[in-house]
């Protein structure tokens, strides 16, 4: 059963600034550890209210008999393309068709609706502005993103992709193609770890807006974006013979909860979600959560929250910058049970 204070009781509503908290610079992780494996792992018991430290490769021992680890096999595409005369840059959010794109564009104000642009000898229309901003652009031959496309890094990596990102920034299960971001919390798995312990797959194919924070104060006025996901029927089947569900990473979690079943359990599905987990959020299907350290005011902190409880995460988080956690998408975890 999930617990929560009772200084947050169903019928609190909170606001985007009760999400905030200071970060030194110095905590942001921008490169990965030297083993997958040997991530600090910050534990909250929820029941207990309190944590302790302790590192991933201790993550097995936490394992009962009926437990399922569900993991995201979403893999990142070389998804930032820039234009051959190297004044537009692309980041390609979702395949449309086999020519056609949805994009971010920097500067937007060259890319008009009925704009061109080449790159890689492909020339691209814009189609259509929607009302975000970005763009749907129309190619006359398909892209070769193995030849033009980058990795797209986080952007407060403030730097270039490099060899290691293009191992380190996959976990070892990714397999299928479609995210332009990593689900950060499955880069500390190993090959011989899923091994011993298990597990079922899902996928999600993370965009941009996993970086976005929540600009509104008033949660509900947020408008969530929508990712493409995939829950297939083996892994359902997982799922609603296990006594205990642990999703790996707020997108798992998220999959999860779009296709909770009304009695319980979850259906396999193909779709979209736009599904917004927040405080207060009473979860159907997931009982505990390994994820990384997110961003000040981001959907995904406030996921974590609508779990553990706000109070709760927000003191953890600032135990976890005392003991010198590093955080974000290449940093250290935190297993929520």
């Amino acid at each position: 059963m999930n617990v929560v204070s009772v200084s947050e009781s169903f019928f609190m509503s909170f606001r985007t600034s009760d999400f905030d908290y200071p970060l030194p610079e110095h905590l942001i992780a921008v490169r990965p550890s030297e083993q997958r494996e040997r991530a600090r792992m910050m534990v909250l018991y929820r029941k207990e209210a309190r944590w302790e430290h302790r590192f991933f490769c201790e993550f097995e021992s936490f394992l009962k008999s009926g437990d399922l680890v569900v993991l995201n096999d979403t893999r990142v595409i070389p998804a930032r393309v820039f234009s051959d005369d190297g004044k537009l840059e692309l980041l390609l959010l979702e395949s449309m068709g086999a020519l056609s794109w949805r994009c971010l564009v920097k500067p937007g104000k060259k890319l008009r609706a009925g704009a061109s642009i080449v790159a890689g000898g492909a020339t691209g229309i814009v189609c259509e502005v929607y009302p975000d901003g970005d763009r749907r652009i129309e190619f006359d031959k398909p892209l070769d993103l193995g030849a033009v496309g980058r990795l797209p890094l986080p952007p407060y990596f403030e730097r270039e992709a490099d060899q290691l990102d293009e191992e380190r920034y996959q976990t070892v299960y990714a397999k299928c193609d479609g995210s332009v971001a990593a689900p950060t919390a499955g880069l500390h798995f190993t090959n011989e770890l899923l091994s011993r312990i298990p597990h079922g797959f899902l996928t999600l194919h993370v965009g941009a807006g996993t970086f976005r924070p929540v600009q509104t104060e008033i949660l509900e006025e947020h408008p969530m974006h929508s990712e493409r996901y995939e829950l297939p029927v083996a892994t359902a089947g997982l799922v609603n013979a296990a006594s205990r569900v642990i999703a790996v990473g707020t997108t798992s979690a998220r999959v999860l909860e779009s296709c909770a079943a009304l009695r319980g359990g979850v259906n396999a599905d193909i779709g979209r979600t736009e599904l917004f987990i927040r405080p207060p959020y009473e979860f159907r299907v997931v009982d505990s959560l390994l994820t990384n350290f997110h961003l000040p005011k981001s959907t995904l902190l406030m996921l974590v929250s609508a779990l553990a409880g706000r109070d709760f995460v927000m003191s953890a988080y600032e135990e976890a910058v005392r003991e010198g956690y590093r955080f974000y998408s290449y940093g250290d975890c935190m297993l929520i049970l």
